[in-house]
Formats: structure tokens, sequence, C-alpha cells
């Protein structure tokens, strides 16, 4: 085999294999030898002399392996599972995926925001039972919206809402920041911040402050017609909390891609709730996400030879 400029790991994402995040690369990076590693043999051998490795996870024991290697391209945006200090020490630069689900996850949070305002889950029901008969419903239009987290999501989020005219709120762990909401607020003023919200979206990273963050307090701050939607993580939510606002109308409803405990028991009371609806852990999925893996990874290669910051660089 011959040196690889860049080497894609074994992996798998939303049903997707490696073989397609080479073909996105390849199309992006004519001039530049992109080898796949099939095994974990092939993976030793092709590291040895590779420049750029591309993947889900790189070990101590295959970074020992990696003599040449100047950056680890993750195609997740997080990364506390990887041996950041050990890829510190032998001076390989780290970037994430971050921003290649602010298009989707957008998408899914701005479609259940309507779901929910047009009452689509009661119309499916209504249509199994035959059943014609009228309900009210309300517009997503004019509402406010806080969005919790002004990471790439959050920030995508409120860019998709701009042709709804509605007042936002945003939360940040720095307000003094600032950030493409109407006003923004710290952590330390969460309440304060989702008061007035007929929508509340997660989309913050699940740390010691962020846990159990949406408990029976906040849910009794939220407005009566407040819907909770979660993108982010399934314990940021008190769940026992949840149920029960959601059983005594405390809130409208809730849309949960995420729960705590997941996968999300066949006993589970959210289940058997009219005013919720689940998805299995995949707002996140869509046929685009290897593209914009290779098109972060294209610039930053051309970063690489120039000397530049490299985008997304956690380490």
């Amino acid at each position: 085999m011959s040196d690889p400029d860049v080497l894609v790991l074994r992996q798998t994402i939303h049903g997707s294999d490696a073989s397609d995040l080479v073909a996105s690369l390849r199309e992006r990076l004519p001039d530049q030898e992109i080898a796949l590693a099939r095994t974990p043999a092939e993976e030793r051998e092709l590291i040895a002399t590779a420049r750029v490795a591309v993947g889900l996870h790189i070990d101590e024991e295959l970074l020992a392996a990696a003599e040449e290697l100047e950056l680890f391209a993750c195609v997740f945006a997080g990364t506390g599972h990887l041996p950041s200090d050990a890829l510190a020490d032998r001076g390989v630069a780290v970037t994430n995926a971050s921003g290649v689900h602010g298009p989707n996850i957008a998408e899914y949070v701005v479609g259940s925001m309507i779901t929910h305002a047009r009452q689509w889950p009661r119309a499916h029901r209504q249509k199994a039972e035959r059943e014609w008969r009228t309900y009210e419903t309300t517009e997503v239009y004019g509402s406010t919206v806080a969005v919790v987290g002004l990471g790439a999501i959050g920030r995508t989020v409120l860019d998709r809402l701009k042709s709804f005219d509605v007042d936002t709120v945003g939360v940040r762990y720095s307000p003094e920041k600032g950030g493409p909401a109407d006003a923004v607020y710290g952590f330390d003023e969460f309440h304060e911040a989702i008061a007035d919200a007929e929508y509340v979206v997660i989309a913050c990273p699940l740390t010691e402050t962020t846990r159990g963050m949406v408990d029976a307090e906040a849910l009794k701050t939220m407005r009566a017609d407040a819907v909770l939607i979660n993108i982010a993580r399934g314990p940021i939510v008190d769940t026992d909390a949840l149920v029960s606002s959601l059983r005594n109308s405390r809130i409208r409803g809730a849309a949960l891609d995420v729960t705590d405990p997941e996968p999300l028991p066949e006993d589970h009371p959210l289940w058997g709730l009219g005013n919720v609806t689940i998805t299995p852990h995949n707002a996140g999925h869509t046929p685009h996400y290897y593209d914009r893996v290779a098109d972060i990874l294209a610039g930053n290669l051309d970063r690489l030879e120039s000397g530049e910051e490299l985008e997304n660089r956690v380490v």
C-alpha cells in the first residue's frame, strides 16, 4: 500500500460506513492519497506514515504507531472519549465535526414546533380511527422561543426561526459574548430565560451544570402552554418530573429525541402520553453527514498547509 495523505479509520455512522466518507473526501481532494483501513492490521500499517487520520476514535496503542501524524479529525462533535493528553503530548492537533448536525437537527426542532402547534399527533390518531372532528390549534408565528445552548446547533435553530417572526431567547455559559438571539442569559438565569417561552429547546451539552437542569422547579416556571423540545441529552431533563407535568397539563407537551433512560423501556409512561412525540435519538440522521465532515476536513488540509488556525480545533 502507498503512503496515504489521509487515512480513514473503520467506522459506521447513521448506517453509512467509512467507504462513503472516502468517496466524499476523494471528490474534494483529488490530489491527495486517501486510504481506507478495513482491518485492525491495516490501521496499524497505514497510520505509520499518514499525516492525517479521520475517525470516531484513536486509542493510545494506535497513536503510538502514528509516526507522521499531524491531525486527527474526529467525525463526532464530542471528543471527550479521545486520549487528549496523549494526542497533545505527541503534537497531534484534534478537530471535531461541530456544525455537521446544524441543518438536520434544526429541521427537527422547527418540525416539532409545528407538529405540536398544529396537533399533528391528534390528526394521525383521528385519521387512524376515521374520526372527523375539528380541534383547536396554535401558531409558531409570533411566539417566544428559548434556545438553551448557543453552539452550532442552537445558532442554526435560531437562524431557521427568522421567517417565523418569533421572539428569541438564548442561554449560554458566557452571556457577555451575546449571540443571535434577541436576549441572551447565563445558565444562572435559566428560569428567567424560559419563563415566557412557548417553546423551550434544549440544545446544550450534558455537564455537571446542565444535568437535571429541567427539573420540577423549571417545569413549574415554564408556561402552561409551553412545549419542551430536547435534542441534547436525556439526563438534562428529570424524566419523572416531566411525566408528572405532562400528565397534569402543567406544560402543553414535549418533543423528545433523547430520553433518560435510553432506550426508553416499552412500559415507560412517556409512551402513553398523547401530548408527547418521541423519536429514537435520530434527529441527527442525515444522508449528508459524511459530505459535511469532508467539507470541514478539506478546508483544514488547506489551513494545515498554510499554517493557519484549524477550524473546529479542540486540542
